[in-house]
């Protein structure tokens, strides 16, 4: 945004920051934030602590304290964002996909290694296994709207082992080495707690791949359409034995398949065919799914326990994501 822009949504942005005003300690340290996200908002070119300091003529040291030192209440400020963004979903329009959860992550390349978390694995943002850190996300779409609601630091097995370099890297003991699929469950259980409730929730193959995270959901009653990895075990029957998601379903399948014209907000629409199959995978039914994009010969394979939904409205939030 320009500061032409941002000063025009001042008012409102002001009393948006409001809400979370006294989550911190200090007056001075609230001013800080107005200041810190004032700057995240705007179209600087780097939005680190040093230009942000120097746009709004804040001294640099004083920005950098208040991002490393501030005290102030993470999870009051989530549990406000959380009832905030339940008003607000509740007083939009009804729309035909519903209200969509969104589990993802996002990755950052690191040059060193003091950075919490940091380590050579896999990074999306560069498509392969290089250093930096991952973080795991919730978030929510509804129409138009779109909101990060959650996240939190990856923190790998190896961090988790050496306490000291978590000490030193300002990690406190509480926060340990988990799955990712369990940072994005806890996610979802706290924004449960806090009135946010979806009626889709949709992942990636790094997500639909953990088994244990598709049997919890189903016993919550959540319905998901996840995107699955082809080689994701799957049974024709209750008990029967398992085979391959891409045997079950192949290319052929999908080519032969129904076709599903798909309206995308930020890119061109796209037109994939789609064939589905019932299987069960945890003891559960579910829905089976191979997509094909015409245009491209791109093939997705998805799996979803809303077994009775059209395989249009299930295609629609699949791709929310």
């Amino acid at each position: 945004m320009t500061e032409q822009e941002i000063v025009g949504v001042g008012p409102a942005f002001a009393r948006y920051l409001g809400r979370y005003r006294d989550v911190f300690r200090q007056d001075r340290t609230a001013a800080h934030f107005d200041t810190y996200y004032r700057g995240l908002l705007s179209d600087l070119p780097r939005k680190s602590i040093e230009p942000i300091a120097l746009a709004s003529g804040t001294t640099v040291r004083t920005l950098q304290l208040f991002v490393t030192t501030s005290v102030w209440s993470y999870d009051e400020a989530r549990t406000r964002l959380h009832r905030f963004v339940a008003d607000t979903l509740a007083d939009l329009p009804t729309d035909p996909v519903g209200t969509v959860g969104v589990i993802d992550e996002t990755s950052s390349r690191k040059w060193g290694d003091h950075t919490p978390g940091v380590q050579r694995q896999y990074l999306g943002c560069v498509g392969k296994v290089d250093n930096g850190i991952v973080t795991v996300h919730v978030g929510v779409a509804k129409g138009t709207f779109r909101t990060l609601l959650d996240a939190d630091l990856f923190l790998p097995e190896s961090w988790d082992a050496d306490r000291v370099r978590c000490q030193a890297a300002g990690i406190p003991d509480t926060v340990r080495h988990h799955p990712k699929w369990r940072l994005a469950l806890d996610q979802l259980l706290r924004a449960g707690a806090n009135g946010l409730t979806f009626d889709g929730l949709t992942f990636d193959e790094g997500y639909g791949a953990a088994v244990p995270l598709l049997t919890v959901l189903g016993a919550m009653g959540q319905r998901f359409v996840g995107e699955i990895p082809t080689h994701f075990a799957v049974r024709d029957a209750a008990g029967g034995s398992s085979r391959r998601a891409d045997e079950r379903l192949t290319g052929a399948h999908a080519a032969r398949g129904r076709v599903y014209r798909l309206t995308r907000q930020t890119t061109r629409p796209s037109v994939w065919r789609v064939a589905t199959a019932i299987v069960w995978v945890a003891d559960r039914k579910h829905t089976l799914m191979v997509a094909r994009n015409d245009a491209t010969g791109e093939i997705k394979y998805f799996l979803t326990n809303a077994t009775a939904e059209p395989v249009a409205r299930i295609l629609a939030v699949a791709f929310r994501r």
